[in-house]
């Protein structure tokens, strides 16, 4: 997870490692999810689970289902 800034919102951050069509080198590549987070039970570095939902706002269309691995 990335951000636990706005109330009862996650912003949760997914990195895929992509090869390179040409060079063949692999490439991180990030994606970003604002999620629905009820409880506000999220912290910054954990490891979460989400599912897809209908819009709950502007940019939410995800929300929280568990929280797999806590922070150290």
């Amino acid at each position: 997870m990335k951000s636990n800034k706005a109330d009862k919102s996650i912003t949760v951050t997914v990195e895929r490692k992509v090869k390179h069509p040409i060079y063949g080198k692999f490439v991180k590549k990030t994606t970003s999810f604002h999620a629905h987070d009820e409880k506000n039970e999220c912290t910054i570095g954990d490891v979460v689970r989400i599912m897809e939902s209908r819009p709950l706002s502007k940019t939410k269309r995800w929300r929280l289902v568990e929280v797999v691995e806590k922070a150290k």
